[in-house]
């Protein structure tokens, strides 16, 4: 690994978190996997060596529990799945040089391989701990056999993660008032010997990886809380009957292995996989992942992990332990994406609230659409949301409207008057603007952001359709008009090579307008500024808008959806009881008191101010989120607040409000948020105080 821009000598190898094999993809699980596939095109077109992997997460206690509800065996399950993943990521041009799975032969060898070395190096040891057991069904509960509290927030929680809460990895026996999946009886702790990895004997090795860790903000602050302090040993085996068998006899032959270490061991089997297909000459998995290297790539390669944000802990501590451990080497850099809603709120498959992947194929819309969305609607850490009727507005408006109305205009102009490329020379400016745009393209695939490298092919589109108005060819004679077509044909070769990683179908089919040869997937930068053809054919449409009576057809049917859930659900549960609908008065349900209470010195930590909102405007993109500048007396703070909708927001300038000034800082739709305006309920009832307390003033 050089740490050098891109691109560099040595091999890449970008990986996407593994999907787990145990339900239908939707539009939200595709965000990682579209940003990999985008990025691993981005890295080609720089010149990059690169590989792009993945596999299915095939086991853990999810999927066992699955398989015994339906009656099923938990191999058949999972193999369902991962064909039909397999099948679907293709359908969005989402392209992985390998494809595997965990359960396959050659990652449950690599992952004894592992473990064998871990053993080796006296970085496994065995302890008793206490683990979850349901005396009525006689076994043990291991992960999602087992749901509870979590000890750490308090929030419900199941096995090893706080899903609803901390998103903090759980160890057997921590889950507290511990109920059995099984027979949804309490469950309780006895004593069992299982395997560890020691990370504490890597602790100070890790410290020093974050420092040197590349990616996304919140992949390289996110885990820092976790090894400043001590740092707990893994515990990586399960009783349970699916998984990679523990290797070795002694002490070991009745549990598998913690379904974490096999998953991201896949990635490196994925990429053995793929030079067994297409040879260590094409592409060498060892000069990517060994310490030694190669005498080409003594170095190593380049590893870059796309993941969600719920896996970071997951990535950035437990992974780069497990690499060091069976001297393999470590991540360059973890690209961690935001969570995605749907039209403001969370996915919600139980519920049916969801636009499934194979749904919006279904419903005719061309892949890249998707893509471009994906990749646009915010910086790749930022929380993104999802609604028919923005899919609409960035589509008509950027790729119909930008992209597609400059190519169609130029190359149509272009045909009918010179019947290709006159042949004339690019002037200055716009082979300076061209430059600009590769250069803008390089930085930022450097800056890991899939969104600001197809920025600027939109943005150079923009340029062009500014430039062909500008100079309005339609209006002079052959002689003053070739040289403003040349320019614009150039334009549109250029936006083809820049806009391809995320729009791929659609860049080839301007590529073949202009009757180049070859795929622009194997173009580089360098062509966008080389000649097009002197001859092509006409040109026709590349995007097709989206009418607005389409978008209501498509929210009433998501709506209905929901709703016949909601009614099934309701039956299933009955009417409500007169008590409860009697609790409030006001007749409107007010969440219950929480039990926990904290210390008054816990109060004083928390430091609350009065605040006088100084400006307020939306932020761009984000349905309910605005940017506040909030004076708190001794400076004035940044704020993104969820107002957006519930405010008139030309009013709030001179309110005075109530912030959190010791939030931790986020950022949200790219903007950073310093502190937190406090408000109350659904409709954001901002808190402000009776009298003339000044901005500064504690509250206390």
């Amino acid at each position: 690994m050089s740490h050098d821009d891109f691109p560099t000598e040595d091999p890449a190898v970008v990986t996407c978190g593994l999907p787990y094999a145990n339900g239908d993809l939707h539009i939200g699980h595709l965000r990682t996997y579209v940003g990999g596939d985008v990025l691993s095109r981005a890295l080609r077109t720089l010149g990059q060596e690169t590989a792009f992997v993945s596999g299915s997460d095939m086991h853990g206690t999810p999927i066992a529990v699955q398989a015994a509800e339906q009656g099923v065996d938990p191999e058949e399950l999972a193999l369902g799945y991962h064909e039909q993943y397999e099948e679907t990521f293709p359908r969005f041009d989402i392209e992985f040089d390998n494809y595997g799975h965990t359960h396959d032969e050659t990652n449950q060898a690599m992952t004894k391989s592992f473990v064998e070395s871990w053993i080796d190096g006296d970085h496994v040891h065995e302890k008793e701990i206490q683990v979850a057991y349901d005396p009525d069904a006689d076994q043990w509960l291991p992960d999602r056999f087992v749901e509870g509290t979590c000890p750490h927030c308090g929030a419900n929680a199941r096995g090893d993660e706080c899903d609803d809460g901390c998103q903090r990895h759980l160890e057997p026996g921590e889950i507290e008032e511990p109920v059995s999946t099984v027979t949804g009886n309490p469950a309780e702790y006895r004593t069992r010997e299982h395997k560890f990895l020691a990370l504490s004997d890597f602790q100070e090795y890790l410290q020093g990886f974050l420092d040197r860790l590349e990616g996304t903000d919140n992949a390289r602050n996110q885990p820092r809380e976790w090894i400043e302090g001590e740092l707990e040993d893994l515990c990586i085996t399960r009783d349970l009957d699916w998984g990679v068998d523990y290797p070795g006899d002694e002490g070991g032959q009745d549990l598998v292995l913690y379904v974490w270490v096999d998953a991201p061991i896949e990635y490196v089997s994925s990429t053995r996989q793929y030079t067994e297909r297409v040879g260590a000459d094409e592409y060498d998995w060892e000069a990517v992942w060994k310490n030694h290297g190669t005498d080409d790539h003594p170095d190593g390669g380049e590893i870059v992990h796309i993941i969600g944000q719920d896996i970071i802990q997951h990535h950035t501590v437990f992974w780069p332990a497990m690499l060091r451990g069976a001297d393999y080497n470590e991540p360059r850099a973890v690209v961690a994406s935001g969570f995605m809603n749907l039209d403001g709120d969370a996915f919600s498959t139980s519920r049916n609230r969801a636009i499934w992947a194979r749904e919006f194929l279904d419903e005719g819309f061309h892949p890249d659409t998707l893509r471009y969305y994906l990749t646009t609607v915010g910086g790749f850490q930022d929380e993104i949301d999802f609604s028919w009727d923005r899919f609409r507005e960035r589509v008509n408006g950027e790729l119909v409207g930008n992209v597609g109305n400059f190519a169609y205009r130029s190359l149509l102009f272009a045909e009918r008057n010179f019947g290709g490329t006159p042949d004339v020379d690019v002037s200055s400016e716009v082979r300076e603007r061209i430059e600009a745009a590769t250069e803008e393209f390089e930085a930022a695939v450097n800056d890991y952001s899939v969104r600001k490298a197809t920025q600027a092919a939109v943005q150079l589109a923009g340029f062009g359709n500014e430039y062909i108005q500008r100079h309005e060819p339609w209006n002079l004679d052959e002689d003053e008009a070739a040289p403003v077509v040349r320019d614009c044909v150039q334009v549109a070769k250029a936006v083809a090579v820049l806009v391809y990683p995320a729009t791929p179908d659609t860049a080839q089919r301007l590529w073949e307008q202009l009757e180049e040869d070859g795929s622009v997937a194997d173009a580089t930068l360098d062509a966008a500024l080389e000649a097009p053809p002197a001859d092509f054919g006409e040109p026709s449409e590349l995007f097709e808008k989206i009418e607005a009576e389409r978008v209501e057809e498509l929210n009433r049917k998501l709506d209905e959806r929901v709703e016949e859930v909601a009614e099934a659900d309701d039956a299933d549960e009955g009417t409500e009881t007169d008590e409860a609908a009697e609790s409030d008065e006001g007749g409107m349900d007010v969440e219950a008191l929480a039990e926990d209470r904290i210390g008054f010195d816990d109060f004083e930590e928390i430091d609350i101010r009065v605040g006088r909102i100084e400006t307020a405007e939306p932020i761009e993109d984000s349905d309910k989120l605005a940017r506040l500048e909030v004076d708190i007396g001794v400076e004035t703070r940044q704020v993104v607040a969820g107002i957006k909708q519930l405010h008139d927001l030309d009013e709030l300038p001179g309110k005075k409000v109530v912030l959190l000034a010791n939030m931790e800082k986020a950022e949200l739709f790219g903007v950073e948020s310093n502190g937190m305006v406090l408000a109350a309920g659904e409709e954001a009832d901002l808190l402000t105080t009776h009298g003339d307390a000044e901005p500064g003033t504690k509250i206390r």
